[in-house]
């Protein structure tokens, strides 16, 4: 069986699909992943033997680029158009193909499998894009929801209408030069009938709704075998567990601002720094011996060393600490990483720093309920309940999906 694993987003959107195709390969599958050129996406993939198709741009490059929203059109039509293109050939001779990342490029997955006539399925890592009357969708950059309006009932239907004004257009060039029909309704094309919820149920439970079938498969985490750094170690064994403090995919305005304010906050509740460079580039503004600055890291290993982990609160930061028992704060900058800061709060296992630029009293506060003795025992009651077998049932589905075309039977789960 060949499955096609296609994405484009920040390592959020890409780290994910590694732990799925390493599980897919065990099982016989042959496996290639589309996703953005990174570095650190192609390293990743080849330490489980996948090769990477490079789509579009960097996806580092665009994100701490800052372009304006207006801008947002054009590069979807760009990352549409490589879709067709290089999703396409990747895509030949595949049984089943996984759409998933930023809406275009998803839109551009199931229309390309759509196009070979293959099975696809479109796979989410937050449930909060997916329409639900229990939440309110996201505001694209560019276009805010109307003040006042708070019925999310409405608020969905604005959504459609954002994502077609926004997609729609490039979608529908594309689709037509290949001979396919135009799309009216892009969001509900890409969600399909029957989409995957890639989340853990107790970190991110999903409220049925009449709409459509949502399958929770669980997160898809791959076990990190990697060893930590000598250095790393050295600190760590050095002295009491330290705070991290790490913003992942985000740029981080001000970012030498914000590792100052980190360090100085860490270190009036009287713990030790360690601060993680990401994708703003974070450093160390003195060289005491307290802190450390860390580059690319195995956290699944580094989190169960830690007292606290202070990060932006992406769907696979939150899922990794919450795994590893380890207090959190989270310092939410955009789009779903506001939700799971409410969900770290809900569930008793962290705090919620109010606005995505800490401040030293701001930041102080967060960290005196998250290393609290009844957070820590929280934190470590809830990560035993957290599941481990999402990438096993994501890839024991797309068996089954394959088999079912090859019986002559309906992809259910598409």
């Amino acid at each position: 069986m060949r499955v096609l694993l296609s994405t484009y987003g920040s390592r959020g959107d890409v780290e994910p699909l590694v732990g799925l195709a390493e599980r897919l390969r065990e099982l016989g599958a042959e496996v290639r992943v589309c996703a953005p050129p990174d570095e650190v996406f192609a390293q990743r993939l080849a330490a489980v033997g996948v090769p990477l198709v490079p789509v579009y741009r960097s996806a580092r490059a665009l994100t701490t680029a800052k372009a304006p929203p207006t801008s947002l059109p054009q590069r979807a039509a760009e990352l549409i158009a490589g879709q067709f293109d290089t999703v396409m050939k990747a895509a030949e001779g595949c049984d089943v193909l996984v759409a998933t990342g930023v809406m275009p490029a998803a839109a551009g997955g199931r229309s390309v499998a759509e196009k070979l006539g293959i099975p696809s399925v479109s796979v989410t890592f937050q449930q909060i894009t997916l329409p639900s009357p229990h939440h309110p969708p996201l505001a694209y950059p560019g276009r805010p929801f109307p003040p006042g309006v708070t019925d999310n009932g409405v608020l969905w239907d604005l959504d459609v209408q954002s994502i077609n004004a926004l997609f729609g257009d490039a979608l529908n060039t594309n689709r037509a030069s290949v001979g396919l029909p135009p799309v009216e309704n892009v969001r509900d094309y890409v969600i399909g009938d029957r989409p995957w919820l890639a989340t853990d149920p107790i970190l991110d439970p999903w409220h049925p709704t009449p709409d459509f079938d949502v399958v929770q498969t669980g997160a898809w985490i791959m076990p990190d075998e990697r060893p930590l750094p000598a250095d790393l170690l050295a600190f760590l064994d050095a002295g009491e567990p330290p705070v991290y403090v790490g913003f992942g995919s985000m740029p981080m305005d001000a970012s030498k601002d914000a590792a100052q304010v980190a360090v100085e906050a860490v270190r009036a509740q009287g713990h030790r720094a360690l601060v993680s460079h990401g994708w703003a580039d974070l450093a160390l503004t003195d060289d005491r011996d307290d802190c450390f600055a860390v580059g690319e890291a195995n956290h699944q290993a580094l989190f169960g060393r830690v007292a606290a982990v202070v990060h932006h609160g992406g769907a696979g930061t939150t899922t990794t600490a919450t795994r590893a028992g380890a207090p959190q704060v989270v310092v939410p900058q955009a789009t779903d990483q506001p939700y799971w800061a409410g969900r770290v709060v809900e569930l008793g296992i962290g705090a919620v720093h109010d606005g995505p630029t800490p401040t030293f009293d701001s930041l102080s506060t967060a960290l005196k309920k998250a290393l609290a003795p009844e957070t820590r025992t929280r934190a470590g009651a809830v990560a035993g309940t957290i599941r481990t077998d999402g990438t096993t049932v994501a890839a024991k589905l797309l068996l089954g999906m394959v088999d079912r075309v090859g019986q002559g039977k309906p992809p259910v789960s598409a």
